[in-house]
Order: C-alpha cells, then structure tokens, then sequence
C-alpha cells in the first residue's frame, strides 16, 4: 500500500534582507529566487516547488516587508502581507543581528489575525556569538506562539535540514498543484529577466539597482542556441552611463555574468543582448508598474 500523497503552500515571510530566498533556495536546492546582499531583492512573489514521490511543497517567496517610498514598495508590501492568507502554515525569518521590529510586528499581526501556522527561523546566526542565541530565542518566543524556533545559517546550510523537516508537519492530504516536473511557476522570460536584474543587483551600488528594471521582449532558440534580448530600464540618465560603464565594460561585464547563470538554467547555449533605457520615476508610475507586472491581480 502506498503512502497518501500530501502537499502544502508554505509563505516565506520577513523584512528585506533576511535570507528568506537564500533558505528557501537550500531547501528546495533549486535556484530560483534571486539573493543579493542589497535589500528588497525579491519584488513579486515566486514559487519554488519542491516534488517528491509522495508530496509536493510550494514555497511562496515574497517581498521583503519594509518602509515603502514608492508605490512599487506599497505593492511590494501588500504583496507580502496579502500572501499569508493564502498558505497553510508560513516561515518568518528574522535576521539575528536585527531581531524584531516594525516589519516583524506587521507581519505577526497578519499571522495571528489569519490563524496561520508558523515557523520562526533565526537566520545569520553565523554573525552574532554564540551565547546570545538562546536569549535570542527566549526574547522571541513571546511575540506569538510559533510551532518551532529555529536558529540557522542558510547561507552555510546549518540548520536548513531541521526547518523542512519542521515543515513536513504542515503536509496535508490532497493534490499536486503543479506537475512533477515543475519547479517554479514563472515562466523562462520571466525567470531570464531575474536573472539579469540579480546582476544588476550585485555589480551596481547602493539606489541604482532599486531603480532597474529587466523586460524579455525576446527569446528565440535556433540551432540550440538560444537567442535573449532584453532591455534593461533605469531612472536617470545618470544611471544609464553607469550601468553601460566606461566603453561598454559595465553592461558586457553584467551580460557576462547573466550569460553563464542561463546557459545553466536553460541547459542551453545562450545569446544574450542587452539595452539600456530610461524610464523617469517608473517606480511611482501606475502605467508603467502594471506594464512591468507589479499589479494586484
């Protein structure tokens, strides 16, 4: 007799930069959630499925929660908070040198108003001494009732293996959601364009890459070879210059770089060209976030 298949929806839920897509990525040991050390990375939800012979677990990145300055922020806001009422049981991970504040109360009061199974994980416990873990966790322990707390160090892989084996808990009798061969809902367009801003993100300082955009208007495969254009929009003109570089060497350097990334992802060889336009404010723009995709739906 076989066992009864089960699956779940998991939320990965906390504030900018606390390693939400870089454990969801350990655990699922597939990289589609792009991770920088720069915050609010993760701008729109993204589902990474985990597929075994008798369950499924789709895991719900979201955006980073966080002072919004922009309506592209509110979005991202909304997005993260509208989530959780979507899922049977969530992962709030809080960064251990940071700890709990406005963003993690907000989050909090969605989970507790929703009802919804939570997990705490304290990430980057790499960075704080050791003795200070357990007040840590005693400090956090009453800000709800979480089913578990667990320290780790996503980026080093400690303790990722107890979180999932956490999570199984949340396993319930039903479907797969999505095919077995699937491990991720977004599109290869879709997935190609994150790839590209993840480099913007790490080659680009501090504002510029917030204010970057990556659009595929184009993917051909011929000869399997696959043909990649995008165009890549910024804010300033200012900008522009900076992400072409002296004679071109940043732009090639982050085409460079982007190319290697999806011949892995795509398994393919890869040509890839790149633009760069200016869009003034888009991030403030209703017109243009609905063109890019940010957009309650």
């Amino acid at each position: 007799m076989t066992n009864e298949f089960k699956s779940a929806f998991i939320a990965m839920v906390g504030r900018a930069n606390v390693g939400k897509s870089t454990l969801m990525n350990k655990i699922t040991g597939e990289k589609i959630s792009i991770i920088s050390n720069k915050p609010q990375t993760t701008r729109n939800k993204i589902l990474s499925i985990l597929n075994e012979e008798d369950y499924q677990i789709i895991f719900v990145d979201t955006p980073g929660v966080h002072r919004s300055k922009t309506k592209l922020g509110d979005y991202m806001n909304n997005v993260a908070l509208g989530t959780i009422g979507e899922v049977d049981a969530a992962i709030l991970v809080v960064d251990a040198q940071k700890g709990f504040g406005i963003p993690e109360t907000k989050i909090t009061d969605e989970l507790k108003t929703k009802q919804i199974p939570t997990v705490l994980v304290i990430n980057k416990i790499d960075l704080i001494k050791k003795e200070k873990i357990l007040p840590l966790i005693a400090d956090m322990s009453d800000k709800m009732e979480f089913e578990d707390i667990i320290p780790v160090s996503a980026m080093h892989n400690d303790g990722v293996e107890t979180v999932k084996e956490e999570i199984m808990k949340f396993l319930i009798p039903g479907p797969a959601f999505y095919p077995q061969d699937a491990i991720t809902d977004k599109t290869e367009r879709e997935i190609a364009a994150e790839i590209i801003r993840e480099k913007l993100l790490r080659l680009l300082d501090e504002e510029i890459p917030h204010g970057t955009a990556v659009e595929v208007f184009q993917m051909k495969e011929k000869n399997k070879v696959v043909s990649i254009s995008a165009n890549i929009y910024c804010e300033k003109a200012s900008h522009k210059s900076i992400i072409i570089g002296k004679g071109g060497a940043m732009l090639k350097k982050i085409g460079s770089y982007a190319r290697q990334d999806l011949e892995e992802f795509l398994g393919k060889k890869v040509y890839l060209s790149l633009w760069v336009k200016v869009k003034d404010d888009w991030r403030n723009d209703n017109f243009t976030l609905k063109d890019f995709g940010f957009t309650d739906k």
